[in-house]
C-alpha cells in the first residue's frame, strides 16, 4: 500500500537566492513551488509560511502558479471539484450522496468537449453546446437546465477557490435557463399516483420481502429509502402509533427530524418481518434469497443422490462478488418493482413470448421496431416506487385535509405536498353540479 500523501508544505532553502521555499501536492497529485519572501529561517518567510498554510487548510486548491505553468485547465478544475464533492456531499453514513452521481454526469460532456480548454476560456458559447449535448442526448428540460446549474456550480467553486477568474462565472451566469416551450427538449412527464389495481396486480410477481416494502409504502407514505430503512430498534412502540424516526434521510443535512407514523395495519404488516435481533432490517434481500432457496427445496421432486450433492458443493461459489445484501436500497428496490411490472403485464400479439421460449430467443427474434415497441410497452405499464407515496398523499388529503397531508408525508411547506398530493376533481364537479 502506498505510503499517505503529505499536503503540507514543505519549508525548504533556496540555496540560489538564500530565501526559503515551499513545495508541496495537491489532491490531485500536482506539485506545487513558490518562493516565500525574506531569508531562510527569518521572520519574516515562516509568517509567510504560516499563512500559506493556513490558506491551504481552507482552500487545499487555492495555489499561485509560476508564469511559465499552463493555465488551469477545465478538466483540472473538474478533477479538483469532483475530490472536493467526494468529501462534502455524503450521507450520515459517509457513503457518496446521489448529487456526486448527478454531477458526474453533466461534468463528463464538459471534459469530452472542453477538458483541454483553460478554465477561464469556458465562456457561454460553450456552456450553451454542452447544454445543446444534453437536450441531443434525449434529457428533459428541467434535468437539463438543473444540470447546466450544477456546471455553473463548478465554476463558482473554482471562483471561490481562486482557481478561476470571477469574470469567467459572471459571462456564464448570462445562460438563462430552457424556457416551457421554446425548446426541444422534452417536458418530463408529471408524477401521479399509481392504480390500486395495477399494484395489486404486479404484487403477486414479487417476493415476500418486497411486498412488504409495497405495502408499508402504500399504508404510511414514506419514501422507498425510508421504507428501506426499518429496523425494529429504531421504532418507538409504546403506544398505540408507534414512531420510526429516522437519523438518515433526504433533508437530515438540512437538520430537519424526520418521523413516520405506523398504524395498526401496518404494525400488523411488520410484525411479520420481526427477527430475533433487534437491528435486523424487517426487509431483506438476503432474507429473501435464502427464503427462495428453501421454497425450492421443499418443491423439489427428485431425491438428493450423493454424486450429486458432491457436485453442487464443487460448483458452489465460495466468496460471491456480489451477495445478497442485508437491505434493499432505492434502486434495488425499484429494480424488483420493474421486474415484477415485465411479468406481471408482458406484451401481448406479435410481441409476446412464445411458449417454451428462452428469453435470449424472444429477444433475438424481434426486429429492431418491435424491439422498441417492446420497449414502449414496458414504460407504459411499469411504474415506481415513488408513486405510491403520490397514492397516499392524495388519499389522506380526499379523506383529511392538506395540512394532515403534509404532515404524513412529512412536509415543512404545503407548497411540496401539493405536488404529491393530488387535487381531488369530484370537489369541482360537486360544486358545478350545485353551482354551475
Amino acid at each position: 500500500m502506498p505510503a499517505k500523501r503529505n499536503t503540507l508544505p514543505s519549508y525548504l532553502h533556496h540555496q540560489q537566492s538564500g530565501r526559503a521555499r515551499v513545495y508541496w501536492l495537491d489532491r490531485s497529485n500536482q506539485r506545487h513551488e513558490k518562493l516565500l519572501p525574506g531569508e531562510y529561517g527569518s521572520e519574516e518567510s515562516k509568517r509567510a509560511y504560516a499563512e500559506l498554510v493556513a490558506e491551504l487548510a481552507a482552500a487545499p486548491h487555492a495555489v499561485e502558479r509560476p508564469d511559465d505553468r499552463e493555465p488551469f485547465s477545465v478538466a483540472e478544475l473538474l478533477l479538483a471539484f469532483r475530490l472536493h464533492a467526494l468529501e462534502h456531499y455524503r450521507t450520515s453514513d459517509g457513503s457518496p450522496s446521489d448529487e456526486v452521481r448527478h454531477l458526474d454526469a453533466a461534468c463528463r460532456h464538459v471534459r469530452e468537449v472542453y477538458g483541454l480548454i483553460p478554465a477561464d476560456e469556458f465562456g457561454p458559447l460553450c456552456l450553451k453546446a454542452v447544454r445543446q449535448r444534453f437536450v441531443a442526448a434525449g434529457w428533459c428540460r428541467k434535468t437539463v437546465n438543473a444540470r447546466v446549474d450544477r456546471i455553473r456550480r463548478v465554476f463558482r467553486w473554482g471562483v471561490a477557490e481562486e482557481l478561476v477568474k470571477p469574470e469567467t462565472l459572471q459571462a456564464l451566469a448570462a445562460v438563462d435557463g430552457l424556457k416551457r416551450g421554446r425548446t426541444t427538449a422534452p417536458e418530463s412527464a408529471a408524477v401521479v399516483p399509481v392504480a390500486d389495481a395495477v399494484v395489486d396486480a404486479t404484487r403477486p410477481h414479487l417476493n415476500r420481502h418486497v411486498r412488504g416494502l409495497v405495502q408499508f409504502q402504500r399504508l404510511t407514505g414514506c419514501r422507498p429509502s425510508e421504507a428501506c430503512a426499518v429496523r425494529r430498534c429504531d421504532i418507538d412502540m409504546s403506544g398505540a402509533v408507534w414512531f420510526f424516526a429516522l437519523a438518515n434521510h433526504k433533508t437530515a443535512w438540512k437538520g430537519k427530524a424526520r418521523t413516520v407514523a405506523i398504524g395498526p395495519k401496518a404494525q400488523e404488516l411488520l410484525r411479520e418481518f420481526f427477527t430475533s435481533d433487534v437491528n435486523d432490517y424487517l426487509f431483506s434481500p438476503r432474507r429473501a434469497a435464502e427464503e427462495h432457496r428453501a421454497e425450492r427445496a421443499t418443491k423439489r421432486r427428485t431425491p438428493r443422490y450423493p454424486s450429486h450433492m458432491k457436485r453442487n458443493v464443487a460448483k458452489r461459489v465460495g466468496n460471491r462478488k456480489r451477495p445478497p445484501s442485508d437491505r434493499y436500497t432505492r434502486e434495488s428496490y425499484l429494480t424488483a418493482i420493474v421486474r415484477g411490472c415485465e411479468r406481471a403485464f408482458p406484451p401481448v400479439g406479435q410481441l409476446a413470448r412464445q411458449e417454451k421460449e428462452s428469453a435470449s430467443a424472444w429477444w433475438n427474434r424481434l426486429t429492431e421496431q418491435e424491439k422498441n415497441a417492446v420497449r414502449v410497452w414496458r414504460r407504459e405499464h411499469c411504474w415506481h416506487p415513488n408513486q405510491l407515496r403520490h397514492l397516499h398523499g392524495t388519499r389522506v388529503r380526499k379523506h383529511f385535509s392538506l395540512e394532515h397531508a403534509g404532515a404524513a408525508l412529512g412536509h415543512t411547506k404545503m407548497s411540496a405536498t401539493e405536488i404529491y398530493a393530488e387535487r381531488d376533481a369530484g370537489l369541482a364537479a360537486e360544486v358545478a353540479a350545485k353551482l354551475g
